[in-house]
């Protein structure tokens, strides 16, 4: 492998908040409808997420958006003012999207969702700059500006037959102080973009970034309560038989990719679990 081939697979190692990974933050159904995600870690505290008034929580295209922006983030060597510049045009197409109208307004609500949602911590959320857990609230990003093109970049919408509505849009944004105060002090875990988006299941993907996180005591197996995967991913079913059916597609794709060698569910006194056996780590395509 080449020096300059060397840097590329690097960049796909994204180093990214991991007291943020450990929480719910982004539904995984589409059909929930509940008002707010509450969550209490197993180590104390609340967790909250609380959608803006009239705006629906973060879905499974906005899960992408944040790990596609942490990408850049460290590409651009993770500026300390934590702003990004970029068109919406190339940020879809990095996340692997279908680029036209729909998508691109899909794009500007999911920017719009991930400043206007608040994270409060009840001595949730780490802090680990301060080596102290957080009582308080933020949100995922402290600004987005989103402009139109230019009147004289307009000829080039032609090379864009797909948008069908609204040209292309140039955004900058701002990743919010306390997730780049964690990456900043180390506490990170490495996720492969790579790896992630060739994981065509949301569940598969959130699956996937919370055993990255675990994958330090995961060895020679992780086993989980089904309950208390199922309020850390999260997702709204709460019947064994039902996450079970929800979780076995997902699981069967993290094995494929070989992120996991196995994933078994077992019951013990009453209590269901999943036994998770990790595959290698690797962070590069």
């Amino acid at each position: 492998m080449t020096a300059s081939a060397r840097r590329r697979a690097a960049s796909r190692a994204i180093p990214i908040d991991r007291s943020f990974e450990l929480l719910p933050v982004f539904r995984l159904s589409d059909s929930a409808d509940e008002a707010a995600i509450s969550y209490e870690p197993r180590t104390g505290g609340r967790w909250r997420v609380l959608p803006s008034p009239g705006e629906r929580l973060p879905g499974t295209f906005d899960q992408d958006v944040y790990v596609e922006l942490l990408r850049r983030y460290h590409e651009a060597g993770s500026p300390a003012d934590g702003a990004l510049s970029f068109t919406l045009h190339a940020l879809l197409r990095s996340m692997g999207r279908r680029v036209d109208g729909r998508t691109y307004e899909q794009l500007r609500s999911a920017l719009t969702r991930l400043l206007r949602t608040t994270l409060e911590s009840d001595n949730a959320y780490v802090d680990a700059s301060s080596g102290t857990t957080m009582n308080g609230s933020f949100s995922m990003l402290s600004s987005v500006q989103i402009d139109r093109r230019r009147n004289t970049e307009r000829e080039q919408l032609a090379l864009f037959p797909a948008m069908t509505s609204n040209e292309p849009g140039d955004a900058r944004i701002t990743i919010a102080a306390p997730i780049r105060a964690n990456i900043a002090a180390g506490n990170t875990v490495l996720l492969s973009s790579t790896r992630y988006f060739a994981l065509s299941s949301p569940v598969a993907r959130r699956v996937y970034r919370l055993l990255e996180v675990m994958r330090p005591q995961a060895f020679p197996v992780w086993r989980i309560s089904l309950d208390q995967l199922a309020e850390q991913l999260p997702l709204v079913q709460r019947f064994p038989s039902h996450l079970q059916r929800v979780l076995q597609p997902a699981h069967e794709m993290l094995v494929a990719a070989g992120i996991l060698r196995s994933a078994v569910f077992v019951q013990e006194a009453r209590v269901w679990h999943v036994d998770y056996t990790l595959g290698p780590a690797q962070h590069q395509p």
